[in-house]
């Protein structure tokens, strides 16, 4: 699991997940959304396979990435667990504000 949150921690990996939220690309479709290098993305890719968020599937010369959307259900219930494990637990939510004033 903390390999999917690692990977979801960078701006442009979420990116990356939105334009495959659409649909399955070629590693040069997802390319031509981005100003950055080719080896860079590639270092995104790999994050994103090693979390399991995405998986590559050879097409001749083209590497077409999908979501992998088995995992992105996982972790939206692991992340939706956390939360609601709290509140079965009877804690109370963290009160916010400055220490010693009332909310009023």
């Amino acid at each position: 699991m903390n390999e999917v949150f690692q990977a979801l921690s960078d701006p442009t990996r979420r990116e990356i997940l939105r334009l495959l939220r659409q649909r399955a690309m070629s590693a040069g479709e997802i390319a031509a959304s981005f100003d950055l290098a080719r080896s860079t993305l590639s270092g995104h890719f790999k994050i994103l396979k090693h979390a399991g968020l995405i998986v590559p599937e050879r097409d001749g010369t083209t590497i077409v990435y999908s979501l992998n959307l088995s995992a992105v259900e996982q972790t939206i219930a692991a992340v939706l667990d956390l939360f609601q494990s709290g509140r079965a637990a009877g804690r109370q939510p963290v009160a916010r504000g400055k220490p010693g004033r009332n909310a009023s």
